[in-house]
């Protein structure tokens, strides 16, 4: 699906028809976006047309103060899951690659990933999110799709829609700001504006090397086997 799918949500789109075995991921089950803060009208209608239940947030308390969700009156539960320890500004600082990035929030959230992969299983339609719908959020579903059984180049291959879907104007402010404060860093670019097929490669194989698999990553941190096997019911057909 394309990023217009709802009015002023960037990077919006729905992961379903996606390759899992036999199966396709279901269509109206899970979403993923950027942030909520400039949906506008007719944003809001085709929300309460998809019949949203729940929300996943990734964002920290700074970042929901800053860019606050428009939600209107949708009747929709709102699960705060920070995944980011530390200030966004301070990955820029230590000039993190991608990779590095993806396995540390991996590592250092792993009770936060579970808890936000554990929203899907509570109600759905369900929408997780963070700022721009690239990294914390990529992490999140890319962990919950290959967890269920989707094809490993189809976690990748929807991870990398999100660089085609990044405004131009924000990729080229944020890019800016960031080059201002650190002018001599090498990963900035790729934190700010790209969705690189390596980067979700490298963690699917992080998780594989560390846990067996990522089904083992969310097994190792509390997920049940019967979790697990819900997952798969509720994302794949």
């Amino acid at each position: 699906m394309t990023g217009s799918l709802v009015s002023g949500a960037s990077n919006f789109r729905d992961v379903g028809g996606l390759p899992a075995g036999a199966g396709r991921t279901r269509s109206g089950v899970l979403f993923r976006s950027g942030n909520l803060a400039a949906v506008d009208d007719d944003g809001i209608e085709a929300l309460r047309r998809m019949g949203l239940r729940r929300i996943v947030d990734l964002r920290d308390q700074s970042e929901r103060a800053h860019d606050p969700s428009r939600l209107d009156d949708l009747p929709v539960e709102v699960q705060h899951e920070p995944l980011f320890l530390g200030s966004v500004a301070s990955f820029f600082a230590r000039d993190l690659s991608l990779e590095q990035l993806y396995a540390e929030i991996a590592d250092a959230s792993a009770d936060r990933v579970v808890s936000a992969i554990r929203g899907i299983l509570i109600e759905r339609p369900v929408l997780v999110h963070c700022t721009i719908g690239k990294d914390r959020t990529g992490v999140t579903i890319g962990i919950a799709l290959a967890a269920a059984g989707v094809d490993p180049d189809a976690v990748v291959a929807d991870y990398a829609r999100t660089e085609a879907l990044l405004p131009a104007r924000r990729n080229a402010q944020v890019l800016a700001a960031i080059r201002a404060l650190h002018p001599e860093n090498v990963h900035a670019e790729d934190l700010a504006t790209r969705s690189p097929e390596r980067a979700m490669r490298a963690l699917l194989a992080h998780l594989d090397a560390t846990y067996g698999s990522a089904a083992g990553y969310l097994r190792a941190h509390g997920m049940t086997d019967a979790e697990i096997h819900r997952l798969r019911e509720v994302l794949v057909e």
